[in-house]
């Protein structure tokens, strides 16, 4: 008797968006191997990555946030306006200040690199199938930040920030002055001096040096943790 054809599983087609090629690589190699999955498209950057998204529809999008030519949460919501694709991020940066503005701008999931390669999978699926991952530890935080109970202690100052507030301090941080930010941004000059007249009050920091000074501090700090 003839055998019968064994049937293929269809492969959900994704596209990772990280500028680090090896990071891309690396990526691409894990989630090769499994059945299931397949990466079809990579993008280093904000642009190329709406090119991939104008022109075909990955059933998943694994980003990063932290991109050379767009913040990556304006990223996840010009995605959004432009298709459905569900958005899992992936990123050096600490979950407690990522990932729920994450979640705001439209994302389905929050996943930190230094996690093993079970869990991305695990966060991949979760995605795809329809739901939201983050960490349990994360989880709970938001439960309690849903449930109206005030959390014992703030985490970072930051978290007060709104995600342009937070971008324009970000920058300043990096050493840029009000008109490379406003350039950047597509701002004007006056929006950006109120988004830092907003931060300098939400952070109780009396002068534009304070500011410049508490910037510049936070940024080292960060690209120290960022380092693997």
């Amino acid at each position: 008797m003839p055998t019968k054809k064994k049937i293929e599983p269809v492969k959900k087609r994704i596209l990772i968006i990280d500028d680090h090629p090896m990071m891309r690589q690396g990526l691409a190699q894990l989630i090769n191997q499994e059945p299931d999955l397949y990466v079809a498209w990579e993008a280093g950057n904000a642009a190329q990555a709406m090119n991939v998204i104008s022109a075909s529809t990955p059933d998943i999008i694994i980003a990063d946030i932290s991109l050379p030519d767009k913040n990556g949460l304006e990223l996840i919501k010009d995605i959004r306006v432009l298709c459905g694709t569900p958005i899992l991020v992936i990123s050096m940066h600490d979950e407690k200040l990522y990932a729920e503005r994450v979640l705001r701008a439209g994302g389905r999931g929050y996943i930190m690199k230094q996690e093993g390669g079970k869990i991305l999978m695990e966060a991949v699926r979760q995605v795809l199938n329809g739901q939201i991952y983050v960490s349990g530890r994360m989880s709970a935080r938001i439960l309690e930040s849903l449930s109206g109970r005030r959390l014992e202690v703030s985490d970072s100052p930051m978290e007060q920030l709104s995600d342009r507030e937070f971008e324009v301090f970000r920058l300043i941080g990096e050493g840029q002055g009000t008109r490379d930010i406003a350039r950047k941004l597509h701002l004007s000059v006056k929006t950006v001096e109120a988004h830092r007249a907003n931060i300098k009050e939400k952070l109780n920091l009396q002068s534009a040096t304070k500011l410049v000074r508490y910037a510049v501090r936070w940024v080292e700090a960060e690209g120290t943790a960022d380092q693997p």
